[in-house]
């Protein structure tokens, strides 16, 4: 499989897309370890890697994230880990893993020694490819689960959020974070731009933000844009960009990912 990653990346001659790439394939692999391990029979894909499989999203993302279909019901978290861990191992690949899993969202990073040093990536062994998984095992109440068979690089079966469920996990994350993080406003700015999206699924919005501790105005189908054009008011743009640069397939598209024209697509104008 390591020889299959040489052919993908050999022509490109842009080491950061080269190293997106690589992560990404990784990624894949480990999806379809999850899912031949049966995980998406309780494990739900969520998050902006979930866009960009399901959705080709042309941003690349660092990190998996799932949800639990139900609270409560077994997540198997360190024995899918394990397994994903074998799996790798058997094809020669060197990683190591390190698991959080005392609190409701556990996680974990897959570190893959030595990779970008083979491919030609990095002059130093010791640099890695890292990949964050993390579940929530406590979700908020209200998602609505579908399911898709899609093709990167090998078939994938996999539970995940519908369309409205994405954006208004989107919505949450952006509400309730006390950072900006640039990811999630090129997100935003993808879903608003595309005029049949839905509107995101309220219940699932307002529940998570409870769960948060959310202290502004009750969200509702009617405010929801004004609500988060206000948070997106607060940004200083220049982060917003710098966070998002490395991880965007196309780079003019930065050009047009200006605070005004989110608000646009928000109904707001500056």
């Amino acid at each position: 499989m390591k020889e299959y990653i040489k052919q993908i990346i050999e022509k490109i001659q842009d080491n950061n897309l080269a190293r997106c790439i690589v992560r990404e394939y990784l990624q894949v692999r480990l999806l379809e370890s999850l899912m031949e391990s049966g995980a998406f029979e309780r494990w739900v894909f969520v998050g902006g890697t979930a866009l960009r499989f399901l959705y080709s999203m042309p941003r690349f993302s660092e990190d998996l994230d799932f949800s639990l279909a139900a609270a409560g019901v077994d997540d198997n978290f360190t024995e899918f880990m394990k397994r994903a861990k074998s799996v790798f191992v058997a094809e020669g690949y060197s990683l190591t893993i390190k698991a959080k899993t005392e609190k409701a969202v556990k996680n974990a990073f897959l570190n893959f020694e030595g990779m970008l040093y083979e491919l030609g990536l990095s002059p130093h062994r010791s640099e890695t490819v890292s990949i964050k998984v993390e579940i929530d095992t406590n979700p908020p109440a209200g998602a609505n689960f579908e399911t898709s068979i899609i093709r990167k690089y090998c078939l994938l079966n996999l539970q995940h959020y519908d369309k409205a469920s994405l954006l208004a996990g989107k919505l949450h994350a952006l509400l309730s974070r006390k950072y900006v993080k640039g990811r999630d406003i090129y997100d935003l700015f993808w879903y608003l731009s595309d005029r049949t999206w839905p509107a995101p699924n309220i219940i699932l919005l307002d529940n998570a933000l409870k769960q948060t501790g959310w202290q502004g105005e009750a969200i509702t189908i009617d405010n929801w844009r004004k609500e988060t054009a206000l948070r997106i008011s607060e940004y200083e743009w220049d982060k917003v960009v710098a966070d998002i640069r490395s991880f965007v397939e196309r780079q003019q598209d930065l050009k047009l990912l200006t605070k005004d024209n989110l608000l646009k697509l928000l109904g707001r104008e500056i």
